[in-house]
């Protein structure tokens, strides 16, 4: 097993890079939002709730009405065919919405599609355990930024809907990460990342009210409207929050790049501290697949880690930086941190592990991560002994079985069960199923369907992981 990498910084990263990406965004889908909703009614000071919401009417219904027309975007294939809806949307618009999916649906010139099939078999190979690891390391990392943390509160509450935000990351995540995600017609990870691009602007627009184009660092503060606070709606509760400009744009470059790495970076340093590190190989392959996916995101190219050095040096500049950035008086953090993992704890059926996750979270993301989401107060010393005895046995144990049977591993064994009921009670719910397309929701049911079968582990722990459950499935 390797070791976490020492950091070597990334070549293209030059002096004052980061400062400046903190106030840039994307210029191809603010511009397609910006067409959408056109300019904002500057209303006066104090206008009530019900006189912003008559003002900017048009812009909701729009908003809804392009919303409804991405659900067309099912496989890779259907974008090359899609148009917009000229019944239900102006000219304009819609000529803005067919542009926007045809310059961004194309991959990037260096991608290697046998890099790509490389990643997708890894995750694949990893199945269940790469659920874990995506809602114990990287949601977490992303939590720790408070501008981060900040949109994820105001966009969509997400510590009192926990279950239906974790079920849309993973509705990212899947499509792009299964075979065929990027590269195949019939693949939908093209598809899916070209919705969330454009959430990424709307929600940009909505908090800057207007194009960020037209914002920089000395452009004061964009005012709270509290008369227009507390409204149910997302769009609206965007409107309404407010920014500080001076640290930068909502969503920036600098915040989607760290993003990026939480889902790449993140994953991979996971197995090395579960003593299931990938080969140098793999690990490039993984960072490049989803280097490719950040490419149709919209994220700079000098912005990407190709190497673990690289990455380590770029994730630890971006998340100081984040963290050095001013704390909201009402830090969303902690109540992020502690809705995921209870989340996660709710869907185990057995007490005195149900602070396992809490503790997983703490291994992989560190003590200091830990505290700021709020998770340690919240472990009793028994339970974090028995996390401890169990992580120290586990690995002992692997390390001695290595010798006689290649890639045991308990570590493996336990963070997959604990994955498969959080895949079977939450993500895979029948009455909550994720929202994806059938094809590709028969592809995850495949994958429950046989989550016993571990090629890396011998029988007799196969037929363990038989007997935890039964294997839920959705109709497609």
């Amino acid at each position: 097993m390797s070791s976490i990498p020492t950091h070597a910084p990334i070549p293209t990263l030059s002096p004052g890079l980061l400062d400046r990406m903190s106030h840039e965004a994307d210029p191809l889908a603010d511009d397609t939002v910006a067409t959408l909703v056109g300019p904002w009614t500057v209303l006066p000071e104090g206008a009530s709730r019900a006189d912003h919401l008559a003002a900017h009417r048009t812009q909701w219904e729009y908003l809804s009405l392009a919303t409804k027309q991405f659900d067309a975007w099912t496989t890779n294939a259907t974008l090359g065919t899609w148009h917009a809806d000229e019944a239900e949307l102006p000219l304009e618009i819609a000529a803005a919405l067919d542009s926007y999916v045809q310059q961004a649906r194309v991959l990037p010139p260096w991608a290697d599609k046998a890099q790509i099939e490389r990643a997708e078999a890894l995750f694949m190979d990893s199945g269940l355990l790469s659920i874990a690891l995506l809602f114990c390391a990287s949601l977490p990392e992303c939590y720790l930024v408070p501008d981060l943390a900040t949109v994820l509160h105001i966009s969509g509450q997400l510590e009192k809907h926990t279950e239906y935000r974790v079920r849309s990351t993973a509705a990212m995540v899947f499509p792009v990460m299964m075979k065929g995600g990027l590269t195949d017609p019939s693949g939908s990870g093209i598809a899916q990342i070209l919705k969330v691009r454009l959430i990424h602007a709307t929600i940009r627009n909505l908090i800057l009210r207007g194009h960020p184009a037209e914002f920089n660092a000395t452009s004061p503060a964009v005012p709270a409207l509290p008369t227009l606070g507390g409204s149910q709606g997302m769009h609206q509760s965007l409107f309404a929050h407010g920014w500080n400009l001076a640290e930068g744009l909502p969503c920036s470059q600098e915040e989607q790049a760290y993003t990026l790495l939480t889902f790449s970076y993140v994953y991979l340093r996971s197995l090395r501290k579960l003593g299931l590190g990938l080969s140098e190989a793999d690990e490039r392959a993984y960072l490049h697949m989803w280097n490719v996916a950040g490419h149709i995101l919209g994220i700079r190219s000098e912005l990407m880690a190709h190497t673990m050095d690289e990455a380590a040096f770029l994730f630890d500049r971006l998340q100081s930086r984040g963290l050095a950035r001013q704390i909201p008086s009402n830090d969303p953090r902690p109540e992020l941190g502690r809705a995921l993992v209870n989340t996660m704890a709710d869907s185990i059926p057995v007490n005195w592990i149900k602070a396992f996750p809490t503790q997983l979270v703490t291994h992989l993301c560190g003590k200091k991560a830990a505290r700021i989401l709020g998770l340690q107060r919240h472990v009793a010393w028994p339970s974090r002994l028995l996390f401890s005895t169990v992580l120290g046995i586990a690995r002992g144990v692997d390390t001695v079985m290595r010798w006689v049977v290649k890639d045991f591993s308990i570590s493996r064994l336990i963070t997959r069960l604990l994955s498969y009921q959080y895949l079977s009670q939450v993500l895979m719910n029948e009455a909550r199923p994720l929202k994806l397309p059938d094809h590709l929701l028969n592809k995850v049911n495949t994958m429950m369907g046989t989550w016993h079968e571990d090629t890396k582990a011998p029988r007799w722990m196969n037929r363990f992981e038989k007997r935890m459950g039964r294997r839920p499935t959705v109709e497609a």
